[in-house]
């Protein structure tokens, strides 16, 4: 097979795994004339794929080849698509060849599972000790790992990867064996258990002084899919929770099930709405950044996230009791729930107020977005009456979200 075919497959085999992302690794350059590659400039490049995510322009799988048979996946022993596998070399001389031409910042690199786990993950830390060793290769590597291969490998993967990742699939253990019996959820979880533990001492210093050698040092994440199985959104920010406290992942990746040929019964026909996605990307950072608990995110009788608003907002409209909310006096925590408000807006008005009082005037100074911070907030020359009794009070702060990826051409 010609490498331009195979690169055709497992670039689209690759397409579903969202986790791309290229923040939160060491700095390193190639200005001084050593090595090859950087990851000080712009960070990866990134494309987007028609259903609308976010995905990196080399991000291939080793082999699309799986002995695994998981219902959801396009890839499954069972699958009647194309298959194809690249070498160890092939992968390393496109990454090299790409990078040479400005077309990519780094390589995002997953597979199928051929032969056995051990086997496989071989094959996959190869490309990372070749790109590192051979080539002094300096740009970014993130490894997808495979859950069930042995610590050894996991280790020698870490000290090439900028970021590893292991996917947990779907939110619950019981969704996993449910729809992908083969994979065993407490691997899984033992597996991100050992790289934590391994991620930490790497920080740490020996006791003559020195640091340990890097270990993916941007840590790790994972990716689970949303809308295969039934699980509601609180179920999934719990799992999101749960794996954020036990294993300090730096993200959560949420990917919107999409529907493949030759689907399995067990499987939904449509796609949730990828708004459901973006909902709950937006309950992740309120969990991680804001002081939200999962629990309290979630505002519907039905166990989901309202799609109409964002989490915030709706948790706000649901607690109306609590606002408004004075800028120059309420406390830190209270001002990261009002709607409107960031993390750094948040961090500029406990500054300002220090001065003197923040006005009306000031809010637009603060580049706030009047429309949703207004009906929570009293100045000294403001106060929202009585539009938090609005009962269209939601309606005027929804924003329409499209329902449907424009088409890229």
């Amino acid at each position: 097979m010609e490498l331009k075919q195979k690169l055709e497959i497992l670039a689209d085999a690759a397409k579903y795994d969202a986790s791309c992302a290229s923040s939160g690794t060491d700095k390193r350059t190639s200005t001084n004339g050593k090595g090859i590659g950087s990851t000080t400039g712009m960070g990866i490049c990134h494309s987007y794929a028609p259903d609308g995510r976010c995905i990196s322009l080399l991000k291939i799988l080793l082999t699309n080849f799986c002995v695994y048979d998981c219902v959801y996946c396009v890839n499954r022993v069972s699958s009647n698509v194309p298959r194809a596998r690249f070498s160890v070399d092939e992968v390393v001389n496109l990454t090299l060849s790409f990078y040479r031409r400005n077309y990519i910042e780094g390589l995002f690199l997953s597979s199928g599972i051929i032969r056995n786990p051990d086997y496989t993950m071989e094959q996959v830390v190869e490309v990372a000790r070749v790109l590192r060793e051979v080539h002094d290769f300096r740009g970014y590597i993130h490894l997808k790992t495979i859950p069930d291969a042995s610590p050894e490998l996991m280790v020698r993967a870490g000290l090439y990867a900028d970021r590893l990742s292991i996917n947990v699939e779907l939110p619950t253990i019981a969704s996993l064996q449910s729809l992908a019996p083969e994979k065993d959820g407490k691997a899984i979880r033992r597996s991100m258990g050992q790289l934590r533990l391994k991620i930490e001492e790497s920080k740490e210093k020996t006791l003559t002084g020195k640091r340990p050698p890097r270990f993916s040092p941007g840590g790790q994440s994972t990716q689970m899919i949303v809308g295969a199985d039934s699980t509601d959104d609180r179920a999934i920010l719990d799992t999101s929770a749960n794996l954020y406290g036990a294993f300090r992942l730096r993200r959560v990746y949420y990917s919107a099930f999409s529907p493949i040929p030759d689907a399995s019964n067990m499987l939904p026909l449509k796609a949730p709405p990828l708004v459901r996605e973006h909902r709950l990307y937006q309950a992740d950072w309120l969990l991680r950044f804001y002081g939200f608990d999962a629990e309290e995110i979630i505002t519907g009788q039905d166990g989901m996230l309202d799609l109409d608003v964002d989490p915030k907002t709706a948790w706000a409209l649901q607690h109306r009791e609590q606002f408004p909310v004075d800028l120059n006096r309420a406390p830190k925590a209270m001002l990261l729930r009002v709607p409107g408000l960031g993390v750094t807006s948040v961090a500029r008005i406990l500054a300002a107020r220090k001065v003197r009082a923040i006005r009306y005037d000031d809010l637009t100074r603060l580049r706030l977005s009047l429309k949703k911070v207004l009906p929570f907030v009293v100045l000294p020359d403001y106060h929202p009456g009585r539009s938090l009794d609005d009962n269209h009070l939601k309606q005027r702060l929804q924003q329409p979200v499209p329902s449907q990826q424009f088409a890229l051409f």
